[in-house]
């Protein structure tokens, strides 16, 4: 079952057990997903979906910053309660350990020698860590590795 089929089978459970938070965040899932494949005109894979996911999670942490900032816990909250909806969907992440192997063997395979060569090593590392690792933990130690 795709990602996108089981983002679906799961709407249907919340509806049926009138889980109005998680039906809530599992549409605005979809409508996003949705407006994705209508504004490039493509049906999007489970590589796709993921990187949907990961935009709507990075929205909620930020607004839960804002809002405690603010001093609107009541909000913080309830973006807290979205994002652990949607993490759901997102892929085992991975250790530091495994982020750390997968930048020493990306910078063999690119044969980076310097910082000016940051850019060919994280496209290697995004498209293989895509969803699994914080991009910007991965983008820090990618620029440690060049620099020594």
């Amino acid at each position: 079952m795709s990602l996108k089929e089981r983002i679906n089978e799961d709407m249907k459970t919340a509806m049926r057990a009138k889980a109005a938070d998680k039906l809530g965040t599992i549409r605005l899932l979809l409508a996003a997903i949705k407006q994705k494949e209508v504004d490039e005109r493509i049906t999007l894979d489970d590589t796709a979906v993921i990187a949907v996911v990961d935009k709507l999670i990075k929205q909620r942490k930020d607004s839960i910053s804002q809002f405690e900032a603010a001093g609107r816990q009541d909000l913080a909250d309830k973006e807290a309660a979205e994002l652990a909806v949607l993490q759901v969907y997102m892929p085992q992440q991975l250790s530091a350990d495994e982020v750390a192997q997968a930048v020493k063997a990306a910078v063999a395979q690119t044969g980076a020698a310097g910082p000016q060569d940051m850019g060919k090593v994280m496209g290697v590392l995004k498209g293989q860590l895509a969803g699994r690792a914080d991009m910007t933990v991965v983008s820090a130690q990618v620029k440690a590795a060049l620099a020594a």
